[in-house]
């Protein structure tokens, strides 16, 4: 069992950064995919991006691709998404997620455990 807990998430003006984190508890985070995804009112939860649990890849959703970095430190149990450049649209409350043993999925229904979500306001 994985539980996560986000945070990081605040008020900024729109041009500004933030930096979330997600930590997890227990010994096998290595052995997890991580994932951020975002759900604004009234819409549908998103993929942001995710990482793998081996091999150096990212990906990244179009809309945040060039502003957003995922990362993650193995040593801490930590995933971070340094969110650059943000623009009002990027409003929502972000989620992380982890797959076990996943290549760093888009899909929601690929992820089995979440945490219980940071909002992030971004001011236009």
């Amino acid at each position: 069992q994985v539980r996560l807990v986000e945070s990081g998430g605040g008020l900024v003006q729109a041009g500004g950064s933030l930096r979330l984190s997600c930590a997890a508890s227990g010994r096998t985070f290595s052995s997890y995919a991580m994932g951020w995804f975002r759900q604004a009112p009234g819409k549908e939860r998103e993929f942001v991006s995710a990482i793998p649990w081996i091999g150096g890849s990212t990906y990244y959703a179009d809309s945040v691709k060039g502003r957003f970095t995922i990362s993650r430190d193995n040593a801490k149990n930590t995933v971070y998404l340094q969110m650059n450049s943000l623009k009002p649209e990027d409003t929502a409350v972000y989620y992380c997620a982890a797959d076990f043993r996943g290549y760093g999925s888009s899909r929601l229904n690929e992820y089995d455990h979440w945490g219980q979500g940071t909002q992030v306001t971004v001011s236009s």
